[in-house]
């Protein structure tokens, strides 16, 4: 068995026991914070009758250990539930509203990549110079303030003094695209309709840029702190006596070792956008699963509270997962670890 495998069957049943984990976790915090779900769902008007039959359904009324074995053996059907506030099962609406939020975030870590990385070496490579300076300011800008600001400043000079994008949904209602795999970019190539396939990503760039911005400042510092640090060490010395190009310097003997510890913050920042995209979606209108999940926990929804915490948890997990396995085969290190156990 070689060490990545090795390495991926260690992380797995790791991520198995962490699920397991939050799912107790939340079910517990679900059940015991006040309010009663029954009489949430149903509203003032309804009957104590209806409300305790809603509770039995629900049950409600049994132990803690027995609810939450319920709710295992419906987990191992595929079965989260009915949501009590769509009225729909949980697992059709994360299977609505996971895309988008998937689609978003995946764009906005393409983003966090494409930017905050290259805005990294160049900021190391011209260190203590204008283009640093103003890198440097750039990357705190973009950490110091939440996503929430900067869409509504995003919205504020791109769509309103500036119309340039849409500021509202996936995509024009103009735009009639078949349903494939939820994920619109996809979808509109798909179809062939390059119109509407513009259009979607018009609607993307702000909601996306607005929540990648922190992770680019975070991508930036860290890649510049470390490559700074490398420029420092013999090896980088030596190449330079032998007249290598600053440019092959900076991409090839600097950046690779300062890219571990700048890859594992990305994950993480990655990870982290699926829980904080509610507020970008919620500006933006985004009809994704994080939005979904806030409207839910008001209601105190409590299957599709759980669902949605457990599919946030997991692609959380999957993220970490795909971190390790690209740093082990980045860093021999790791896999010459990974072997030796």
């Amino acid at each position: 068995m070689s060490s990545v495998t090795r390495l991926i069957l260690k992380r797995l049943g790791i991520s198995l026991i962490v699920l397991i984990g939050v799912s107790m976790l939340i079910f517990t915090i679900a059940r015991i914070i006040p309010g009663d779900p029954a009489r949430i769902a149903l509203g003032p008007s309804a009957t104590p009758e209806q409300v305790e039959v809603l509770r039995e359904k629900l049950h409600l009324d049994d132990p803690l250990p027995l609810q939450y074995g319920y709710f295992l053996a419906d987990l191992a059907r595929g079965d989260l539930g009915i949501s009590l506030y769509t009225n729909r099962p949980v697992t059709a609406d994360i299977a609505q509203f996971l895309p988008a939020t998937l689609e978003l975030v995946l764009v906005a870590g393409a983003m966090m990549v494409l930017i905050g990385l290259p805005l990294g070496i160049l900021s190391a490579r011209y260190r203590d110079s204008w283009i640093d300076g103003t890198v440097r300011v750039v990357s705190i800008l973009g950490v110091s303030a939440p996503s929430f600001v900067w869409a509504v400043i995003l919205m504020l000079l791109f769509a309103y003094f500036l119309p340039l994008f849409p500021i509202a949904g996936r995509i024009s209602d103009s735009y009639a695209i078949p349903p494939l795999t939820g994920f619109l970019l996809v979808d509109t190539l798909a179809a062939g309709n390059i119109a509407a396939f513009g259009n979607a990503l018009s609607h993307l760039v702000l909601p996306a840029f607005a929540l990648a911005l922190s992770g680019i400042g975070q991508a930036a510092r860290l890649t510049r702190a470390n490559m700074v640090e490398t420029y420092d060490r013999p090896f980088i010395e030596m190449a330079r006596s032998y007249g290598f190009p600053e440019r092959k310097i900076a991409r090839r003997y600097a950046f690779r070792p300062s890219l571990i510890p700048s890859l594992t913050i990305i994950g993480l920042d990655f990870a982290a956008m699926l829980g904080n995209a509610f507020l970008v979606e919620a500006v933006f209108a985004w009809p994704g699963l994080s939005r979904y999940g806030v409207a839910v926990i008001l209601r105190k929804d409590l299957n599709a509270i759980v669902g949605t915490v457990l599919v946030i948890s997991a692609m959380f997990l999957i993220v970490n997962i795909i971190v390790d396995i690209l740093i082990a085969i980045i860093n021999p290190r790791i896999r010459l670890s990974q072997r030796s156990t």
